[in-house]
């Protein structure tokens, strides 16, 4: 059998390519692979000899050929395509073993392949006669099946679908380049996603629905590296939820030397920061016990046996995610917290769009971030802040941030007290987090994820004796909202922006 070998990426190339030969097949290789295989000393011809036509155009014209195609896309069943092959002395080609250049390592139009995805889709086309080799990974197989004999059928469709795959994303990456919005425009006219599954999940939203992580072929995910060190397998929610409390306790990890988050249905019901994680973990805790139970953990240091200790004196968690966990932990938590998913993992990583799917289409938006901070914001009261009125709305504004709207949280100490989330108006959000923080809140911060439209909902918060109040601005009744800050002896900031989240 005669293989074309015309690969970027050569991760196990000499190892194949020598399995190739000991089973006696013909190599054929172009550019840069010709070249690793002679440097290897292994026997093969290069392209050029068979089409008897030079490299040219710096290498954009090589395998663009009728003999290099026609031994691909030839099928074996016709015998007018033998006769055809027959009369051009073109031989038959059973194997395509190519992988195409990187192109979002460095878009470009000299990392625009051409030669390379024609081969790949000719011999996924002819994929009842022809495997089409894309990802080193499968080397093993192929070689494996070639010792037995022929490819079988299965491993030829399996081949094909992936270098299908492999095509799509590498053009939906050109077309993103291409469509990159100029000017005035955030938003490109149209996207091109290639997702590949990443992680089959134990179900999805319930038991009865099947779950899996995917992600944009060819990129790499912060989920990727995260290591499952105990407990059952993860569910949809599990994720989703995670994802929420890494970001969440990262984002306040600049407020204090440790920062712990505590997140159940993507609502955080608590959130601290402190000088020890274990300290800012017990009152995370302690925001909202009873909603805490079950919910995901997430800690912005490392957890130590000491630390653990301290973590099993609550009820279990769904999930604890941390930076890393020492020995004497992990072997604490698979004695005390068998069930517990246990997750280390790296710092997240921003996204470039967000996607909803709505009937028959997609919403798309750029990822929230803080647009604002403590430098940008203004003073609207006669009352000045002071520095801890200044932790307090800083910690409040960022845990806020990621509440379903309408939100209203209450903060004082370093820690959230009161998390009231997910109404249809403004005053139940902040009477639910005033109930909550139960007195908690006195001399505290309150933060609206968005402006009050009437003083009914800053009245609200106000019962809660906090002492400054942070929200956008925005409203035609500011100025009675600011008059009832007065009114109340409360600092107001204004930060200029809102922070829906549905």
């Amino acid at each position: 059998m005669r293989v074309l070998l015309s690969v970027y990426d050569k991760t196990g190339l000499e190892d194949f390519a020598t399995g190739l030969v000991r089973l006696g097949h013909d190599l054929v290789a172009s550019g840069g692979t010709a070249a690793a295989l002679g440097a290897a000393g292994i026997p093969h011809q290069a392209v050029e000899d068979i089409t008897e036509a030079p490299e040219m155009l710096g290498g954009r014209v090589k395998t663009l050929h009728p003999r290099i195609h026609g031994g691909i896309l030839a099928d074996r069943s016709k015998p007018q395509h033998l006769a055809d092959l027959e009369a051009q002395g073109i031989a038959e080609i059973g194997l395509v073993v190519c992988n195409l250049y990187p192109f979002e390592s460095n878009p470009s139009i000299e990392l625009i392949d051409v030669g390379g995805p024609t081969m790949v889709r000719a011999a996924a086309k002819n994929w009842a006669h022809v495997g089409s080799v894309v990802d080193p990974a499968d080397y093993p197989a192929v070689l494996a099946e070639l010792q037995a004999g022929p490819l079988s059928d299965a491993l030829r469709h399996r081949l094909a679908a992936k270098a299908f795959a492999h095509t799509a994303a590498y053009d939906a990456a050109i077309a993103n380049w291409f469509a990159e919005p100029t000017g005035e425009e955030k938003l490109p006219d149209t996207l091109h996603f290639s997702l590949e599954r990443a992680q089959v999940l134990r179900y999805g939203e319930n038991p009865h629905q099947a779950g899996a992580r995917y992600r944009e072929a060819g990129t790499h995910s912060w989920w990727d590296d995260v290591v499952q060190h105990g407990g059952v397998a993860l569910s949809y929610l599990n994720l989703y939820d995670a994802d929420a409390a890494w970001r969440l306790v990262h984002l306040l990890a600049d407020l204090g030397p440790a920062a712990a988050v505590v997140v159940k249905h993507a609502n955080p019901c608590g959130a601290a920061v402190a000088d020890d994680v274990a300290v800012a973990y017990d009152r995370a805790f302690e925001c909202d016990p009873m909603s805490a139970f079950g919910g995901i953990v997430a800690l912005s240091a490392p957890v130590s046996e000491q630390v653990a200790q301290e973590l099993v004196k609550h009820p279990k968690a769904d999930v604890l995610i941390a930076p890393g966990y020492d020995a004497g932990a992990l072997e604490l938590f698979a004695t005390k917290r068998k069930n517990m998913r246990v997750l280390s993992a790296p710092a997240p990583t921003p996204d470039r769009w967000h996607l909803r799917q709505i009937s028959g289409g997609w919403l798309v938006q750029e990822p929230y971030v803080f647009a604002t901070g403590r430098g940008d914001w203004q003073v609207v009261t006669e009352a000045q802040p002071t520095e801890a009125n200044w932790r307090d709305m800083e910690l409040a504004w960022r845990v806020v941030a990621w509440v379903k709207s309408n939100a209203i949280v209450l903060a004082a100490g370093g820690m959230a007290v009161g998390i009231g989330g997910g109404q249809q108006n403004r005053v139940s959000p902040g009477e639910l987090a005033v109930a909550r923080a139960a007195g908690r809140a006195k001399g505290g911060a309150a933060a609206s994820d968005a402006f009050f439209p009437f003083r009914d909902g800053l009245d609200a918060v106000a019962a809660a004796g906090v002492a400054a109040v942070i929200q956008p601005g925005g409203s035609v009744r500011d100025d009675e909202a600011i008059a009832a800050a007065n009114e109340h002896g409360l600092v107001m900031v204004f930060t200029g922006e809102r922070q829906f989240q549905h």
